[in-house]
């Protein structure tokens, strides 16, 4: 048997659906993704996504001032940071609203906490509003520097978070809510 690509394992809706078409007795130390498999496995739901967006937010301040190229300038630069900033707390804050109504749990690290399913209201839009939120900021953030390179790190920002955060999320969720949490899926993106 050829060794899944380990993205394949993570686009699955559900781990059980992987356990099945590679059947329970897989050998992952035979597998050339042993690494990824566990660095994927060890990291997932470990770090708070706030921590994340604090490092990232360093490393654009950091990015912005060691490069000395990629620098750029337009009119209305700042206005448009501001706004990105204003509207990501909105966003941000109306998301968490949400979740206070429905008295579930706002724990990224911990989503078997979670007591129901948020579908209304911003969750219509985006499966994940706070972290689109926590983007909208980042954004802002690159542009206030003014530094190319940092929309590059916004985009590390996305992949980290799908891989290591809304993925197992949603494997999670998936097991927990089962078809109703999967028609969600195919009803709302993942992230707007």
């Amino acid at each position: 048997m050829n060794a899944p690509i380990i993205t394949d394992l993570y686009q699955s809706n559900s781990v059980i659906s992987v356990r099945k078409e590679l059947g329970r007795n897989y050998n992952w130390r035979k597998s050339s993704n042993f690494i990824c498999h566990y660095l994927i496995r060890f990291m997932k739901l470990k770090l708070p996504p706030v921590l994340v967006f604090v490092i990232f937010s360093i490393l654009m301040y950091v990015l912005s001032i060691v490069l000395p190229f990629g620098d750029f300038d337009f009119f209305g630069r700042q206005f448009l940071a501001f706004f990105l900033v204003g509207s990501g707390a909105i966003v941000g804050l109306v998301s968490l609203i949400q979740f206070y109504v429905v008295k579930t749990s706002i724990d990224p690290r911990t989503p078997s906490k979670v007591s129901s399913m948020v579908t209304k209201g911003l969750y219509k839009y985006s499966r994940n509003p706070m972290y689109l939120a926590l983007l909208m900021v980042l954004l802002a953030w690159g542009l206030w520097w003014g530094n190319a390179f940092n929309t590059l790190l916004a985009a590390g920002f996305v992949g980290y978070m799908n891989r290591f955060q809304i993925i197992p999320e949603e494997e999670e969720l998936a097991a927990t809510y089962g078809k109703e949490f999967r028609h969600y899926c195919t009803q709302v993106r993942r992230w707007f």
